[in-house]
């Protein structure tokens, strides 16, 4: 039998309606008592870190809940994260940074809609996320809708319906249906890949990040007023990495950027498929060898990452290397 840690943060799952509209409000063990009491397969135990809607998730929220899987790793077998839905992607991913060599499967999740409503997604999603950290795997894990997803691949793409999160520029892991769970077949060696080494606490974070989508008309002088402020830029560039040149000069300002010290990361703005910019003129005359390529890599595993490489170090090409390196299958080589 295994025994579980259910963390809970707040968000949708937990809320209740009041006088400005839903908030959380339901504690840890509230959220338990909407399932079946008794299960054969575990035994789990709650506790509340935080109740917040997930608008109001930081960095130091991040570390906060790494910390509490940390603590509490040798007395569990597997643990449940519940969590608001609008900033989930961005916490699995900065949990894959921050909780290294992890041979336990750490899943998070949550709804759509509160789990005290009569129609609700939640039931479901916390009863599949628990069956699936009962597996032997290691590593962070979204579950939502009957999805397994990496911790650095998942996105949300819907803002009501049930599916809310896909598995962006990565296959899912495996599918959950009347608590049968069915890998994928590219990812049936899953199992094999818990680490070996000890689990390691890496929370050092930098959240002087910015990130910057470009449109039509973005004026060349904002690289100025960010330079003095962030420690890190991230550009959503046009289509597979175009930079303006014409019109407004936008290649310039970047490389000015890049050479006072402020690390850029250039990604895009499509959801699929990833940059390039060694393709078009538009993305060559960015000088590729100081600015950071992002790759497949998605905008909610970008931002935690360039956090936690700035938190290592200041040296911009070390950060460079830091990011353009595969961590738990962030981006692909």
């Amino acid at each position: 039998m295994k025994k579980l840690l259910l963390l809970a943060t707040g968000g949708s799952i937990a809320s209740v309606e009041g006088e400005e509209g839903l908030s959380p409000q339901l504690d840890a063990p509230d959220l338990l008592s909407f399932l079946q009491a008794k299960n054969p397969r575990y035994v789990i135990e709650s506790k509340l870190l935080m109740n917040i809607d997930s608008t109001n998730m930081q960095p130091e929220s991040w570390v906060q809940i790494a910390e509490a899987v940390y603590d509490n790793y040798e007395q569990y077998d597997g643990f449940v994260i519940t969590h608001g839905t609008d900033t989930m992607a961005f916490t699995s991913a900065a949990l894959s940074y921050m909780l290294q060599n992890v041979s336990k499967p750490v899943v998070i999740t949550g709804s759509q809609i509160p789990i005290n409503f009569k129609k609700t997604d939640a039931k479901k999603n916390v009863v599949d996320a628990i069956r699936f950290a009962c597996e032997e795997v290691g590593g962070v894990f979204l579950v939502f809708d009957g999805r397994v997803i990496r911790g650095t691949r998942a996105v949300k793409i819907r803002t009501k319906s049930y599916d809310a999160f896909e598995s962006i520029n990565h296959p899912y892991v495996a599918h959950i249906h009347d608590s049968e769970v069915k890998y994928v077949s590219s990812m049936s060696s899953i199992k094999a890949q818990k680490h070996p080494k000890k689990l390691k606490l890496d929370t050092a974070l930098s959240p002087d990040v910015f990130l910057l989508k470009l449109i039509p008309g973005t004026k060349p002088e904002i690289f100025d007023y960010l330079k003095p402020l962030y420690k890190g830029v991230i550009i959503e560039s046009f289509g597979i990495g175009g930079i303006p040149f014409q019109g407004r000069d936008l290649v310039t300002k970047i490389k000015e950027l890049a050479a006072s010290g402020v690390a850029v990361v250039i990604t895009t703005q499509c959801l699929e498929e990833g940059e390039d910019l060694s393709l078009y003129e538009v993305g060559r005359k960015v000088d590729q060898d100081h600015v950071i390529l992002s790759g497949d890599m998605n905008t909610e595993a970008i931002v935690p990452k360039l956090m936690w490489c700035l938190g290592k170090t200041d040296q911009l090409q070390e950060v460079k290397r830091l990011m353009e390196t595969p961590v738990h299958f962030d981006t692909t080589v």
